[in-house]
């Protein structure tokens, strides 16, 4: 019996929902339904065990091939299996559950598993018809789903840790001992207040906290490949998170962008911070990796599919590239990963310097 936690049987839900709808909506940044574009679905390929499946929509009828075999089945009952699927996901509570009313279904359709490769950022590869350009376009998506818990953008990892120098000579041991004891409850544990201590740094004790590199140098040359000044810009998103009231991406970055700290032009109002953070932001949904040298290709050369808490399933299409980055920009938020699987969020002491680790994880609003 296959088992799979709700954004996990999303990917499933995506599947029946696209070829039983045999056609999918943009949307805009307010996740909502652009109702006059739509885009004609006409294949769909699945990797299974190594063998590609094509599911191809023709006359109301779905064929799928592969491994030499051809099933044909309605359009009307994926619409009823995507149905069946939803409910199920939608009143589920547990972690991981399944649906055995789809088992035999699943293995008619060569569908062996819920997941795609966790390596590449493709979930799903669509050829659609474009109705502007009369063309036919192979695009490959990341699936999102509100169903479940919201998914990241960025994951956390030492690779994601940003390193600053800490200036005030007259901080003593045990004011840096009682900074790093700060803690917050999580149930009947603690961990790490890194707001706090990084508060407590700028506010009681009035030190200057100055970005001095990225932990990990692949990342960084990443993210000055996507842009020169990225990972200063990012040092300073994270110090307005950890010292400020918002977690939106887009709330810290208007703030940063008042305080312009690198100084930028912005005579004529260019928007420099929120431009580079959506350059980011794009890069990474379809490709980047801050532990793999990025080389500018994308890997979902689609976009995203959405799929909404009613069951509607919207795509944003790097065709469409301002309402994509739209998106990205106005759903995406900051938050704080494990700060002792990921080692940062104390003061440390280093060649007689003062230093603190803070963590980049970015991930969507539901």
């Amino acid at each position: 019996m296959i088992t799979g936690n709700k954004g996990e049987w999303s990917e499933l839900y995506t599947l029946f929902k696209l070829l039983g709808d045999s056609q999918i909506h943009p949307g805009n940044k307010e996740i909502e339904k652009i109702e006059d574009i739509v885009f004609p679905i006409l294949r769909i390929f699945r990797t299974e065990n190594n063998s590609l499946f094509e599911y191809s929509i023709a006359d109301e009828i779905v064929v799928i091939s592969g491994n030499d075999a051809i099933v044909k089945i309605p359009v009307q009952t994926f619409k009823e299996k995507a149905s069946l699927l939803l409910d199920s996901i939608k009143q589920n509570k547990k972690t991981t559950f399944s649906v055995p009313e789809l088992g035999d279904f699943m293995h008619t359709i060569n569908c062996l598993s819920l997941k795609a490769n966790s390596k590449v950022k493709s979930d799903i590869t669509i050829v659609i018809h474009d109705q502007r350009t009369d063309q036919q376009s192979i695009l490959g998506f990341s699936i999102k789903s509100q169903l479940g818990s919201p998914s990241t953008l960025l994951n956390a990892g030492r690779t994601t840790n940003f390193i600053y120098q800490i200036f005030d000579p007259n901080l003593s041991s045990t004011e840096i001992d009682r900074i790093n004891s700060l803690v917050v409850p999580r149930g009947k544990k603690t961990s790490a207040d890194i707001k706090s201590r990084v508060k407590a740094l700028r506010g009681r004790y009035n030190c200057k906290i100055s970005f001095q590199k990225t932990e990990n140098t692949t990342f960084s040359n990443n993210l000055r490949l996507i842009d020169s000044k990225l990972p200063e810009i990012l040092a300073e998103i994270l110090l307005e998170y950890n010292s400020g009231d918002s977690s939106n991406l887009s709330n810290i970055v208007q703030t940063i962008a008042k305080n312009n700290p690198l100084n930028f032009d912005q005579t004529n109002d260019h928007s420099y911070y929120q431009y580079k953070i959506k350059r980011l932001l794009t890069d990474t949904s379809l490709g980047m990796m801050p532990s793999k040298v990025w080389s500018g290709r994308f890997e979902a050369t689609g976009g995203y599919l959405v799929v909404k808490d009613n069951g509607d399933v919207l795509c944003y299409h790097i065709y469409n590239r301002n309402e994509f980055e739209d998106y990205l920009f106005h759903n995406t938020k900051l938050e704080t990963a494990s700060s002792s699987r990921h080692k940062f969020g104390e003061i440390y002491k280093e060649d007689g310097k003062l230093f603190l680790k803070l963590n980049l994880q970015i991930r969507f609003i539901k």
